[in-house]
């Protein structure tokens, strides 16, 4: 445990210097990863096999689509038939994130924001009122149906994996009904809380007169086909033998048709640097930098040694264990990237599951099923509670902080917490009660 006091202390500290210096969260998570690779805590040889280029990808090329889409006046009409549809901000923001939870099932909770984010954000600057609120609770609704299907999000798809799970078998499993509704079960209790946390903003909305002109249709084509091509890959099966970064393929390879588009339209070169200068570096670099901490902390065994803990917590009784994983995983994964975690747990609460077994003299998917299901929950939910525990929070802080609007921990922990809470507690009930030995 000696050995592993000077990447904890140093991860540490980095966390407690981007919570608190906000505005440098993106230099401090590199100057971070500097250290660790200077200290050889990361070897160089892996760096590159470290970063998530796929994630990486995916929010550049979306960014610069979205870009083009906010161009064509398609955020602003659809903000005007939104407005002309609800009665006030309270419920504007219960559609936005119940929308952006029903999308993120299917599409990554990255791109679910970023596609999302400029229709609330030009119904907040019709209003003028504060959009932070609304992002904030866009980014946690997606983050919550991640672990709703299959293809919902890398950590589902590394579960079902494992258990040799359907696309069915999330919502039917072992004759039952499985995790899909103990994750709709949390989003209405965490719907509720969005509508509590809005409960001052009752004021009616100005309903246009007339619909925003749209100037060019063509982004908007380039957007849904984003999010259709990202369905289709996510349904892929295994003998296609796409490569793991497909979908930030697929996102900038769109990106690119937009830009030969705008520059076939308008023939100037600020049609195709406009939408580059758009994407937000500092929001790339600061993944950069938060997955090569982690794959620096991975490398030293913080995290293997995170697993054998729980796993001891557990001792030998099974509502225990699946207490343990449940609430380790959310605490752990507000602050550690949740695939890692999850890939290090899965064969953990394999071998787990089959020593507890023999002991209860049950079959072993008996045990492990609760345990994996507490597993995905727990893992998915916790990146909900910190403003950087989850990539979609921090592309939604990002694109906020390009609009001039800085986002205060207060801010995120005030709808964050409660919706964690809100989501967590009813799918720790329900799958035990289904579930549970």
């Amino acid at each position: 445990m000696i050995l592993l006091l000077p990447a904890i202390i140093i991860f540490a500290t980095t966390y407690v210097l981007m919570l608190v210096f906000g505005k440098y969260r993106p230099y401090i998570a590199l100057a971070s990863a500097v250290i660790f690779i200077a200290c050889g805590m990361l070897p160089v040889k892996n760096i590159l096999s470290e970063l998530d280029f796929n994630v990486l990808l995916m929010i550049g090329g979306t960014m610069g689509t979205v870009q083009l889409f906010i161009d064509s006046r398609m955020p602003a009409r659809l903000a005007d038939m939104i407005m002309k549809k609800v009665p006030n901000i309270q419920w504007t923001a219960v559609c936005l994130s119940l929308f952006a939870g029903i999308i993120s099932a299917f599409v990554d909770n990255v791109a679910t924001v970023l596609m999302i984010a400029p229709v609330a954000m030009e119904i907040c600057k019709k209003l003028k009122t504060n959009p932070v609120p609304i992002l904030i609770a866009i980014a946690v609704s997606s983050n919550l149906q991640g672990a709703a299907t299959l293809v919902g999000d890398t950590t589902a798809i590394m579960l079902g994996s494992a258990m040799d799970m359907s696309f069915m078998d999330f919502f039917w499993y072992q004759g039952k009904p499985s995790i899909f509704f103990a994750v709709e079960l949390g989003a209405v209790l965490s719907a509720i809380i969005v509508y509590i946390v809005f409960r001052k903003e009752k004021s009616p909305l100005p309903k246009a007169q007339e619909l925003t002109p749209v100037n060019d249709y063509f982004p908007t084509v380039l957007l849904l086909g984003t999010i259709g091509l990202l369905i289709v890959a996510s349904f892929a099966p295994k003998s296609w033998n796409l490569p793991n970064e497909i979908n930030g393929i697929i996102c900038c390879t769109l990106f690119v048709i937009g830009l030969i588009y705008n520059l076939f339209r308008y023939k100037k070169a600020d049609s195709i640097l406009g939408p580059i200068k758009s994407i937000d570096f500092e929001t790339l670099g600061l993944l950069t930098g938060l997955f090569l901490m982690i794959g620096a902390i991975k490398h030293k065994g913080v995290i293997d040694a995170l697993a054998s803990l729980l796993a001891r917590l557990g001792g030998g009784n099974l509502f225990l264990l699946f207490t343990v994983i449940v609430w380790a995983s959310v605490l752990i994964s507000a602050f550690i990237d949740n695939i890692p975690y999850v890939a290090t747990m899965i064969p953990v609460i394999g071998t787990l599951s089959v020593q507890l077994a023999s002991q209860m003299g049950i079959a072993p998917v008996l045990v492990a099923t609760p345990l994996y299901f507490g597993l995905l929950s727990g893992a998915t939910l916790g990146g909900n509670i910190t403003p950087i525990g989850a990539s979609a929070n921090i592309a939604a802080i990002g694109i906020l902080r390009k609009s001039g609007h800085e986002v205060k921990n207060s801010d995120f922990f005030k709808i964050g917490i409660p919706f964690t809470l809100a989501a967590i507690i009813p799918a720790y009930i329900y799958i035990w009660l289904v579930y549970g030995v």
